[in-house]
């Protein structure tokens, strides 16, 4: 495959899981744990993204994704060229300090 035809895509999981009970905070902690570890970032509390060179690698970091489920709570998952992703607005209100505005997005290439 030539470098020109690679394509860089982004993959996004959104989840909500229940934190009411020290088991559940645990199992929540696990999953978020077992993203990092598959080198996603987190971009909110509860958005983690990750840049995957194309869609079998979308496919490969998905079945981890479904190979960490919490047996409660809620996950999607949504795929995203490189190009859609650069244009992603970052609009903030009183930005903390790991936040910036400006084209200082990560470049993964």
């Amino acid at each position: 495959m030539n470098e020109e035809d690679v394509r860089f895509m982004w993959l996004f999981v959104f989840f909500d899981l229940p934190v009411g009970s020290k088991e559940q905070r645990r199992r929540a902690t696990r999953f978020r744990g077992a993203l990092k570890d598959d080198g996603f970032m987190m971009l909110q509390f509860s958005v983690y993204a990750r840049v995957c060179r194309g869609q079998d690698a979308v496919e490969k970091h998905l079945r981890r994704v479904r190979g960490t489920l919490p047996s409660e709570g809620s996950i999607r998952a949504l795929q995203v060229t490189d190009r859609q992703y650069g244009h992603m607005e970052l609009m903030l209100g009183m930005a903390p300090k790991t936040e910036r505005f400006g084209a200082d997005q990560m470049v993964l290439l």
